[in-house]
């Protein structure tokens, strides 16, 4: 009996003794962190991959100086003690987590962490370690090509308004000189009326009311134009798209005028509000006016017609539709409309429409084009009324 119990215990140990060496190879592969734990704090045994990864050799573990409390940050240990482990004397593991270690020099190495207990009462477990130095470095770089990309578009955008607004300056000189030379014809009258023998001051006062009408008008031109030419981070408002395109019209009159180009606008009623940056969706509805613009110039014959349109899309969607009579789209250009780079104008750089979808996607929405009838173009810009704007490129 005495002998069938040593050899049932011979058994058992050797049993022990391999499942301990299937055990400590798989430890020791390296590919991942490992160390087992005490709920005092101690390291009892760790591989090399985690003692790479916090810096610390085998002579520190044999002393005891590794401690997985000393190991942790304040801000880390506080959350562990507090969440996790409740959590894990009612699993008895955890799932895996991020936090940070202490290396031995002082530095932070951040890792995804998997914890086990080997008993009920977590008086010892296992933690297997995954360095993210990688992953954090990668994520970091992609961060910062993320914050250089929106600089450039930040920078093409504004290029792309000054360039449109110099574009425009013979229609905003014109815009501005109307209302000043209203000003000064209005101060002479002014300065006429009280220069009688008995002044008509009823007159003056109308003169003067007109000054500053006019001034005003004059100033809210400037203000426009300050306003798409000034570089300011974007700004996410909730604004009325019909009030948007009015106030751009005034800066292209005198280019409809010189292009004998007629002007039909058909703005619809009770549009929802648009979410997004107002100066950016102006933007777009300029560089869609000074293209039809721009292809209507070539027609020799037939009418010149440029239509601005708004109305509702979809359940939740505003439209704007720019239409022109120019020569019209071919279905190899409308592949490339949109390309950047990509112009039929000779001294085009090809960026406006490429810039425009640019804007209107951060925004949620879409900027398409399509043949007009009997001929032209028409530029539809669709945008949601929810709040969807993402990524706006800066200007």
């Amino acid at each position: 009996m005495l002998q069938a119990d040593l050899r049932s215990l011979a058994t058992l140990h050797r049993e022990l003794e391999a499942r301990e060496t299937k055990i400590r190879r798989l430890v020791e592969v390296d590919i991942i962190g490992c160390f087992t734990w005490d709920l005092e704090g101690q390291i009892i045994e760790a591989n090399d991959a985690f003692l790479h990864m916090v810096g610390y050799d085998r002579e520190d573990l044999a002393t005891g100086r590794l401690n997985w409390l000393d190991l942790t940050p304040a801000e880390w240990l506080d959350r562990d003690v507090r969440q996790f482990l409740p959590e894990l004397k009612l699993s008895g593991k955890l799932q895996p987590f991020e936090k940070e270690y202490f290396r031995k020099d002082g530095t932070r190495v951040p890792v995804l962490i998997g914890i086990a207990a080997f008993d009920k009462q977590c008086s010892q477990g296992v933690a297997f370690a995954l360095d993210l130095t990688k992953r954090k470095r990668a994520e970091a770089d992609a961060r910062e090509s993320e914050r250089r990309y929106r600089e450039l578009q930040m920078e093409l955008a504004h290029a792309n308004r000054v360039a449109t607004m110099g574009q425009l300056s013979a229609s905003i000189a014109h815009e501005i000189n109307q209302p000043i030379a209203a000003v000064i014809a209005n101060a002479n009258a002014g300065l006429r009326w009280l220069g009688t023998r008995r002044p008509d001051l009823d007159e003056v006062q109308q003169a003067l009311r007109r000054i500053v009408r006019d001034g005003t008008r004059a100033g809210e031109v400037i203000g426009r134009v300050r306003t798409l030419v000034k570089k300011v981070p974007p700004r996410l408002d909730r604004f009325d798209i019909n009030e948007a395109i009015r106030e751009v019209i005034p800066l292209i009159q005198a280019e409809l005028q010189r292009n004998r180009v007629g002007l039909q606008t058909g703005l619809a009623n009770d549009l929802p509000l648009v979410p997004g940056d107002r100066v950016q969706l102006q933007q777009v509805i300029v560089n869609l006016i000074v293209n039809a613009l721009d292809a209507m110039a070539g027609v020799s014959d037939g009418i010149r017609e440029l239509t601005i349109a708004s109305g509702a899309a979809a359940p939740n969607d505003v439209l704007v539709e720019v239409q022109d009579t120019g020569p019209g789209l071919d279905s190899a250009s409308l592949d490339r409309l949109f390309q950047s780079f990509y112009t039929t104008k000779p001294d085009g750089m090809g960026m406006g429409l490429a810039i425009s979808r640019s804007i209107v996607e951060a925004h949620g929405g879409r900027l398409s084009a399509t043949p007009n009838e009997p001929r032209g173009a028409v530029f539809r810009m669709t945008l949601p009324v929810q709040e969807t704007l993402t990524r706006t490129p800066e200007r």
